[in-house]
């Protein structure tokens, strides 16, 4: 079913005409009821326009801005007023509430297994807003409910497609390092869902992201010893460089050292550079080669 407008049209005149109609109606019939020689033509009449009054009472309807009226006609449904004001509508009908305002909804903290198999806590916020009223009003069953069911789907979908880390091969995708390409993945892909309800995403952002608490110890002593190696690499590297400029500028400066010495400065050089420790210097008074 797709919204579709009803018809209607401004109330305050209707409802000037409504009380004008009922008091003038009561009248008649109280002053010709309580007459010596009462006419059942204007008791008639005046009852008629209480009746009528009563009638045009049950059509009126208020829309708050940002709000909508699903109106509906003895199981009918009949069209939606999204306009704010008073107004008129066929009378005997019944006038249900549906917001238009944009909601966020935060999902819990979910406990599901990445594409490794690696527990993880995830949770995510999601912006939505009503776009047809008469998919959120028939289509689905409270459809509040169906996006809060349908968001925790999605997501434990997502999560389980993607890793939380990827430790040997950094051209993935993950959890942790793309959670802008995760986010519009899920938003896509819920939106999808959520179509038959008439909700429209604005936004979707994954708001925690953790390793379940039965892994996270070994996990964080994984992430340290790998950023531990990187750091020696890099050390490594910059070390060698010292090491290959100092030799070169001793060179440079006339100083000839034979392959052993070489080779035992290049040693405390490096010792030196890479030691994460304050290096102890040690005066050589004798010979290496006595």
């Amino acid at each position: 079913m797709r919204e579709k407008r009803a018809l209607y049209v401004s109330g305050y005149l209707g409802l000037l005409v409504a009380i004008v109609a009922g008091i003038g109606g009561a009248a008649l019939t109280i002053v010709q009821a309580t007459s010596d020689s009462p006419s059942g033509i204007i008791i008639t009449v005046g009852l008629t326009l209480v009746i009528l009054s009563l009638l045009m009472l049950s059509s009126f309807v208020i829309v708050q801005p940002n709000e909508a009226k699903v109106i509906t006609f003895f199981g009918t449904y009949i069209g939606t007023i999204t306009e704010s004001g008073l107004w008129m509508v066929l009378p005997l009908t019944s006038k249900a509430t549906v917001s238009l305002k944009v909601r966020n909804f935060n999902s819990q903290k979910l406990k599901v297994n990445d594409a490794e198999g690696n527990p993880v806590e995830i949770g995510a916020v999601i912006v939505f807003k009503v776009v047809d009223t008469a998919k959120a009003s028939f289509d689905v069953d409270q459809y509040e409910r169906f996006v809060e069911i349908q968001s925790e789907t999605a997501i434990r979908h997502i999560a389980a497609q993607y890793p939380y880390d990827i430790f040997e091969d950094a051209s993935g995708l993950t959890l942790r390092g793309n959670a802008d390409e995760v986010a519009a993945e899920l938003l896509r892909e819920l939106q999808e869902r959520l179509d038959v309800a008439g909700v429209e995403l604005r936004e979707t952002r994954i708001t925690h992201l953790a390793y379940s608490p039965e892994i996270a110890s070994a996990m964080l002593q994984r992430q340290q010893a790998i950023a531990i190696v990187a750091a020696r690499q890099k050390i490594v590297e910059g070390a060698v460089g010292m090491v290959d400029a100092a030799l070169r500028k001793l060179e440079e400066n006339g100083i000839e050292l034979d392959a052993e010495r070489r080779a035992a400065m290049v040693n405390n050089l490096m010792v030196s550079i890479v030691s994460d420790r304050a290096a102890q210097p040690v005066i050589n008074t004798g010979s290496l080669y006595s």
